[in-house]
């Protein structure tokens, strides 16, 4: 089977190649978004930029291959963090890649701007790409406050805050909290601009009742 998409195909590497792995042999499954890409955070150091993964300075062109055929070129064996999570990608190691690298540079321009806002946000917190949803987060106070490349709720990219209790407002746009496409939120200050008001209309709005 053909990954449906880049977005579907980067996922799957990112849950795949680089959080599987990095798991089985480091324990953790926390990813980071990096300049011009994403990768891990410990052994296998491996990162995706754009069409490739990098592994050491040698690129190897994903386009066409397995996720199984890419990890063996990397010298990893291909599959998700099991037991772990239970939702993800929805792709198979034995599945084909295809990624088209206008899409992949809208999808990492969009996890630059989280990361950006994120640390303006909250600077003694690390942003996490997280493999199961595929977006990049951080929680404070209990409330997770992230930018997703899309997903079965909005299949473009955008920035959300999601309460762990639930507000009551016209601002909380979501069944999860509040979300906006980032074609609304041009560029890092837009996204943290709406991570701040976010944050002061959780301190202002009254929960909803269960």
């Amino acid at each position: 089977m053909m990954a449906k998409g880049t977005r579907q195909a980067l996922h799957g590497v990112a849950e795949m190649v680089l959080a599987g792995p990095q798991f089985r042999t480091s324990g953790s499954i926390e990813l980071a978004v990096l300049d011009g890409g994403f990768g891990t955070v410990a052994r296998p150091l491996l990162r995706v930029r754009g069409t490739e993964l990098v592994v050491d300075e040698r690129a190897v062109p994903m386009n066409g291959l397995t996720f199984r055929e890419v990890a063996t070129a990397a010298d990893v064996t291909a599959g998700r963090p099991e037991g772990v999570y239970k939702e993800g990608s929805g792709l198979g190691p034995d599945d084909t890649i295809g990624i088209d690298a206008g899409e992949a540079a809208v999808i990492e321009r969009a996890f630059a701007w989280g990361r950006e806002a994120l640390l303006r946000l909250e600077p003694n917190e690390r942003p996490i790409l997280w493999p199961e949803h595929f977006d990049i987060a951080i929680t404070v106070d209990e409330v997770n406050y992230g930018v997703s490349p899309g997903d079965g709720y909005l299949p473009e990219p955008y920035a959300y805050a999601g309460p762990w209790r639930t507000r009551v407002g016209a601002f909380w746009n979501a069944p999860f909290g509040a979300a906006r496409p980032l074609r609304l939120l041009p560029g890092a200050t837009a996204v943290h601009d709406f991570f701040s008001e976010a944050r002061d209309r959780v301190a202002s709005d009254p929960p909803r009742e269960p």
